[in-house]
């Protein structure tokens, strides 16, 4: 285990680096092997705009 400078990495050590690696590996691989279908755009942005306002308007 080779302990890591903040200039050299985030993590400190190479185990932390590799376990990080692996982990973000997994989850791309498995969002590349999702069949759902994906929720368009413009969906996505009115449901935020709508979170958004609700938040704003209660904090009035």
């Amino acid at each position: 285990m080779t302990k890591l400078t903040p200039i050299e990495s985030e993590f400190a050590t190479t185990q932390e680096a590799e376990a990080y690696d692996a982990w973000f590996r997994a989850k791309v691989e498995a969002s590349l092997a999702d069949t759902t279908p994906p929720i368009p755009h413009d969906q996505v942005m009115a449901e935020l705009r709508a979170i958004i306002e609700t938040k704003t308007a209660s904090q009035a």
